[in-house]
């Protein structure tokens, strides 16, 4: 990824190309002293990361992906990504022996107490979770691949977030997503045109990250504030990638944090966990929220609420 001086350089080469291909020497030059956005927020990316792009919506015309491949016969067949072969066939570096990816009915080895026939199988966010853990007794090449270990993080994402999609879809039915749209009022009411109510497709408040996911979560923090009292202190948890734990990590397996962004997760929710258990022995009640930084790097804001008690004195005291 080019950064910010080498993108210069070749802005300055495409001005001397113009000024000797054209022959008008009246050339104006431009200081602009106040910048429009923030640069914090608009800069380039400061590590070597890779990203994904959705473009368009989600509805019934959506199709899967135009994987194509070519058969031994020389015919070409089109496959979905939820075919055993797709990992082997897209990533050949990675899986360099053809080994399957996750596929339906992958019974679990060890069934839990109690579990129904939904939960005897293993999904395939729990099968991208067991393959990118480092385990001592398998040193493959799949977890040093930096950036190709990061465009599969993206893509197993993706497959996983279409899985969910594609679930919520077939199921609306069940979500009651017409009185969601109201167009059941809007029929009671006489109209007969209703193409402009509503959302073609209904996300629950199950879907993590979805709208109504967030509207459900910020209500039950606004209620809890209106019932308790306002917060008392406001906290704010980084995440350092040059943690003595990471740096050692890095440095035995000759990697970058940016190689391996799931240990710097890991690490941080790790940490994160310890706070939070101990402001629970407290008996200190808060609420918390993660965020990703534009360096990919989470951080968390917590809210905390003291008691009567533990509060700091007012001017009044």
């Amino acid at each position: 990824m080019l950064d910010q001086h080498n993108i210069l350089a070749k802005s300055f080469r495409m001005v001397r190309d113009v000024i000797r291909t054209n022959q008008q020497t009246n050339v104006h030059l431009r200081l602009i002293g106040k910048k429009g956005k923030d640069g914090r927020r608009y800069n380039l990316p400061s590590v070597d990361e890779v990203a994904g792009l959705v473009v368009g919506d989600f509805d019934s015309n959506t199709k899967e992906r135009d994987i194509i491949i070519k058969t031994k016969s020389g015919q070409l067949q089109r496959i979905s990504e939820f075919n055993p072969s797709y990992l082997g066939l897209q990533y050949p570096l990675l899986f360099p022996y053809g080994e399957d990816g996750w596929r339906e009915n992958i019974l679990l080895n060890k069934l839990p107490k109690n579990s129904t026939q939904e939960i005897s199988y293993v999904t395939m966010r729990d099968f991208f979770a067991f393959r990118i853990q480092h385990r001592p007794s398998h040193e493959g090449i799949l977890l040093y691949s930096r950036r190709l270990f990061q465009q599969l993080l993206v893509d197993a994402f993706s497959m996983v977030e279409a899985a969910r999609l594609k679930y919520v879809y077939s199921k609306q039915r069940q979500f009651r997503a017409e009185i969601y749209k109201g167009l059941k009022d809007a029929i009671l009411n006489g109209e007969t045109e209703a193409s402009s109510l509503g959302k073609r497709i209904i996300l629950p408040a199950t879907f993590t990250g979805g709208p109504r996911y967030m509207i459900q979560n910020y209500q039950d923090a606004m209620a809890i504030c209106r019932s308790i009292s306002y917060l008392d202190l406001f906290t704010i948890v980084t995440c350092n990638p040059q943690w003595e734990k990471l740096k050692h990590y890095y440095k035995e397996k000759n990697l970058k944090p940016e190689d391996r962004p799931d240990m710097v997760c890991r690490l941080f929710r790790a940490k994160l966990d310890i706070l939070t258990k101990a402001i629970q022995k407290n008996r200190i009640f808060f609420i918390y929220a993660i965020e990703f930084q534009k360096r990919g790097l989470p951080h968390a804001h917590i809210l905390l609420f003291l008691a009567q008690e533990q509060k700091f004195p007012g001017p009044d005291a």
